[in-house]
């Protein structure tokens, strides 16, 4: 910079700072030119103040434009493409692109079947100390760290390598289970694949740490897909393995007080540490994948999108290229129906392209499966319009306040997501009524819901478990008619529950945080000419449903009867412009949600 302003006779010129590694300089004030020896008139100082001026500007802009182009490419739906030459991607309607993506539709299976049972179950299950015990046992402070220095000791000495070996799965009996499941009425049946821990629930071709090879020596994956197949459940599997290059780096770390301190957790331990060990063989760091400085952000949810201006470690080709070499593996082995993301959009998105390649081939391997017929269903979490018409959004542990165009999910659970003792010690699990209204709620609003069922770490469920699982047997018996094989009709319900709905957050989140449900709160789904207006209590008064009124324009065929489910009782009822009437019945099937079958 000071050598063009001596070329434009204005003397040396002092920098106002840098844009990235370009200085900015200050153009020279007249006084200095004259002071220079510089014999140019004032105009002229000024037209070369003013050229400065304008090459700052330029500077600027252009530094801008980098900047910027650079969120672009870290955003674009073109990520940067991975290696397929291990696991190719197969080829056929759907190509690794949004457009193409975009020819999706929702299979009927799916739509039909409204509810599944989810086994969220994997070796953080072994400690029963509740969920992202791999992550947050990594710490000095907080109650999981608590639990397992005195439960297995210190991170340093005992990691979570060391838990995978702890557990067996040795009363594991997935048949028991299955027959339990589709009593409570699940239609469909998700497996955990993988979780954020790294370790493999299945036979992996790409991922040594696996449940063949260490802890319970099983195909959980094999055996889980064989039973909900025997007993006529759609099988899915969970992967959640993408996240594993920043959820671990807490093992990264160390202690800084206490006996251990600046002793180093097992976090970055190679092959070469384990002579003589019971993991000899075996590489750290294919389970933890810690051979990179960790991000300077250590909130994991506020970089969850890998987005490195937030201070992500953004993953290398390497781990990329694992992570879709071991899913098309599983895809290809055990031939799912569907497949959960625990991803904003898509695994590794919008860094690599991994998750839309996957998508792409997923849904072409399921249509050269079934004759042409794509039968495959794939979620991912926070989706704009358009990728809701390439995929299932699924929304945890919440759902959408209206009737959504397109299928959508929740995904919840009774109590923690890897099973913690606690809950089941305090009987804190959640209520077989609050789970049924919001399966109701969910199904009127076009979506379905996977539910999950913590497992215990030796394979069984506790005695609440099962008694929740039997309640909502009970409930599923008298009124599967109106969830299952069910559409949303025109509005989805009405009552006092809708005027203080929650908005959703992220993922979702809004569980539990709106108006509770009460028999003034009417639910609607349709099939065929029946109309089931499902009342989420049972009404001690006449009950008046304003949107079958004659007024509401919402009614287009005369109400021929009503019946209630699980009754064989005569409703009484009338209609007006202001409401369908129903005079309170005697014979009460239910304390959790009647239904009134109205047929036309």
């Amino acid at each position: 910079m000071a050598e063009l302003a001596d070329a434009q006779g204005l003397g040396p010129c002092v920098p106002l700072g840098r844009v990235g590694s370009t200085p900015i300089a200050r153009s020279c004030s007249e006084k200095d030119a004259l002071k220079g020896g510089k014999m140019k008139d004032l105009f002229s100082t000024r037209f070369a103040s003013k050229m400065h001026y304008s090459k700052i500007a330029l500077v600027i802009i252009m530094a801008a434009i980098n900047f910027f182009a650079g969120c672009c490419r870290q955003y674009s739906s073109q990520a940067p493409p991975v290696s397929d030459k291990v696991e190719p991607m197969l080829t056929g309607k759907f190509e690794p692109t949004w457009e193409s993506l975009k020819q999706y539709k929702c299979p009927e299976w799916y739509r039909d079947a409204k509810f599944g049972i989810w086994a969220h179950w994997g070796p953080q299950c072994e400690p029963e100390r509740g969920d992202w015990y791999a992550r947050n046992m990594y710490s000095e402070r907080g109650w999981q760290a608590r639990s397992h220095r005195e439960n297995y000791g210190h991170p340093s000495q005992f990691g979570f390598k060391d838990v995978i070996n702890e557990w067996k799965a040795e009363n594991w009996n997935p048949d028991k289970l299955m027959q339990l499941y589709k009593r409570a009425g699940a239609q469909y049946f998700f497996a955990l694949a993988n979780h954020h821990d790294n370790f493999d629930n299945y036979d992996s071709k790409y991922q040594p740490w696996n449940s063949v090879n260490i802890g319970p020596k099983k195909d959980i994956i094999g055996l889980w897909a064989k039973a909900a197949r025997k007993y006529g459940l759609r099988f899915g599997v969970s992967a959640h393995a993408a996240h594993a290059w920043t959820w671990y780096e807490t093992a990264q770390g160390a202690d800084a007080n206490g006996e251990y301190a600046g002793v180093p957790y097992d976090g970055k331990l190679t092959k070469e540490d384990g002579k003589g060990k019971w993991w000899e063989g075996y590489d750290p760091q294919d389970l933890y994948a810690q051979n990179h400085e960790p991000g300077s952000n250590r909130n994991i949810h506020e970089i969850w999108h890998w987005d490195k201006s937030k201070g992500c470690s953004i993953p290398d080709d390497a781990y990329c290229e694992k992570f879709y070499n071991r899913t098309i593996d599983l895809i290809n082995k055990y031939k799912p129906d569907a497949i959960y993301f625990d991803d904003t959009v898509l695994p590794l998105y919008p860094v690599s392209d991994v998750g839309m390649r996957i998508a792409a081939h997923f849904y072409n391997t399921s249509m050269k499966w079934n004759k042409g017929k794509l039968e495959a269903v794939l979620t991912g979490k926070i989706l704009n319009e358009q990728q809701r018409q390439c995929l299932i959004w699924d929304i945890e542990r919440g759902q959408s306040n209206k009737i959504e165009p397109y299928v959508w999910q929740t995904c919840t659970c009774i109590g923690s997501w890897h099973y913690d003792r606690g809950i089941y010690d305090r009987h804190r699990y959640k209520k077989v009524k609050d789970v049924v209204h919001m399966l109701i709620d969910i199904v009127s609003k076009n979506g379905n819901m996977l539910l999950s069922i913590p497992i215990r770490g030796d394979g069984t469920i506790d005695d609440d478990e099962v008694a929740f699982l039997e309640g909502m047997a009970e409930w599923m018996d008298i009124n599967r008619e109106c969830i299952f094989g069910t559409r949303p009709w025109k509005v989805f319900g009405e009552g006092p529950a809708m005027e203080e709905a929650a908005e959703l957050n992220a993922q979702g989140f809004n569980e539990g945080r709106g108006k509770p449900f009460s028999s003034e709160d009417v639910r609607f789904t349709t099939k065929g000419d029946t109309l089931y207006a499902i009342v989420l209590g049972w009404p001690t008064k006449e009950l008046h449903i304003k949107s079958l009124g004659t007024a509401s324009g919402l009614v287009d065929k005369p109400i021929k009867d009503i019946e209630l489910l699980g009754s064989s009782e005569e409703i009484k009822w009338s209609r007006d412009e202001q409401a369908l009437t129903i005079k309170p019945a005697t014979n009460k099937p239910s304390d959790i949600a009647v239904v009134f079958k109205i047929k036309m």
